[in-house]
């Protein structure tokens, strides 16, 4: 039996109807195609209609999907240990990336009062980012409060440590398919049903380059992700950083494992109220659209741009290592029904069959110490 996906209301159905019909004059005036990435671009980010730019909430048990942070405060409580101890070597700053529903935000505010200077948040979404600022709000005293600043733009410089947890993995990705020797570049036209997946020659040098870096020899078509956005972006805030680090915190794996023969379709993947969705045009905008990580791509970049890598581990290790048993221990009494949530949600966090294996943490640091607790057990940056 298929499980019953809710439908939209007739308010969000139209804004859905409104971004189809915006994407498709976008592929009439572009001769009939665009690359998935510019697809992927305008479902999640087209300014009113986009997933993240539209009016839905996207995050939470009402929400498309669950983040580590909604799911418990002692996700936040653990990371702020290693926070607390490297601000003390920067400017004191803490930058996040797409904050979500700011409870990570006011965790990390509280238990960082000490060693912080500003909390800087950089989030696209206009919807999000009131959420966070009502959160936020309603969960600090005044004084913390006014030491969070949200950004529209980048900065031009950074003192302080960046975060960003599943931030990697809504960037657009471009979809190419192998054939034996030849590639092709994944994109999108129209047909009488609306929206079509099509295909032309790779022809972009960079983007060829790296499908034959990555993409293993197989005799049947093999069809997977490239994400030069992330790599960009990482490059972007290494070059702009002064002093301090980055934390970035993703499902996704190694070069070795995402490109694995075996994983011939990639791993581009919708969700919507708490649904698997395998059609990139299910319900546009109202769908996230997401697709795993190339940690060793990150990792690559990150070095191009002058950073040490701190470390590259499963979130299991990076929490356990930062002592996440320790602060569920005091979170109360074990026989309490609170105790009982804290620690299903710590399971969840850390068991190799939930979060635990297939999230992964990478850090760099420049100007910076590089030992970091978070990476003391079961560093796994021989396998980038």
């Amino acid at each position: 039996m298929k499980p019953h996906i809710p439908s939209p209301t007739a308010d969000a159905l139209a804004a859905s109807r409104r971004l189809h019909t915006l994407i498709a004059h976008e592929i009439e005036a572009a001769d009939g195609w665009i690359p998935f990435s510019r697809f992927m671009q305008l479902a999640l980010y087209a300014p009113q209609y986009g997933y993240y730019t539209g009016g839905s909430h996207k995050i939470g048990t009402d929400g498309d999907f669950v983040t580590a942070p909604t799911l418990s405060p002692l996700f936040g409580q653990t990371l702020s240990r290693q926070l607390a101890a490297l601000l003390p070597q920067t400017a004191g700053n803490v930058y996040e990336f797409g904050a979500g529903t700011g409870d990570l935000a006011a965790i990390l505010v509280e238990n960082l009062s000490e060693q912080l200077n500003h909390y800087y948040i950089i989030e696209l979404s206009p919807e999000l980012a009131e959420r966070q600022r009502e959160l936020l709000v309603q969960r600090l005293p005044s004084e913390l409060a006014q030491k969070v600043v949200h950004l529209d733009r980048l900065p031009e410089r950074f003192d302080g440590i960046m975060i960003g947890n599943e931030v990697l993995d809504a960037m657009p990705i471009e979809l190419v398919r192998r054939d034996r020797d030849a590639f092709e570049h994944i994109g999108v036209s129209l047909n009488s049903d609306g929206l079509t997946q099509s295909s032309r020659p790779l022809t972009d040098p960079d983007l060829l380059h790296a499908a034959q870096h990555y993409f293993p020899p197989t005799e049947t078509p093999y069809t997977s992700e490239l994400h030069p956005a992330q790599y960009a972006f990482v490059r972007t805030l290494a070059d702009k950083l002064e002093r301090g680090g980055m934390i970035w915190i993703d499902y996704g794996f190694d070069a070795a494992q995402y490109y694995h023969p075996q994983r011939d379709m990639g791993t581009l993947i919708g969700h919507y109220r708490h649904h698997t969705i395998h059609d990139p045009f299910f319900h546009i905008g109202l769908t996230d659209l997401t697709a795993h990580v190339n940690f060793t791509d990150i990792a690559q970049a990150g070095v191009d741009g002058g950073l040490d890598l701190i470390g590259y581990t499963t979130q299991a290790h990076f929490l356990l290592n930062l002592g996440m048993t320790e602060y569920l221990a005091q979170s109360g009494n074990p026989d309490s029904a609170d105790y009982l949530r804290e620690a299903a949600a710590v399971q969840k966090l850390i068991n190799p069959h939930e979060m635990g294996e297939l999230f992964k943490v990478i850090a760099f640091g420049k100007n910076i110490e590089v030992d970091w607790q978070g990476f003391a057990v079961g560093d796994l940056c021989r396998k980038l």
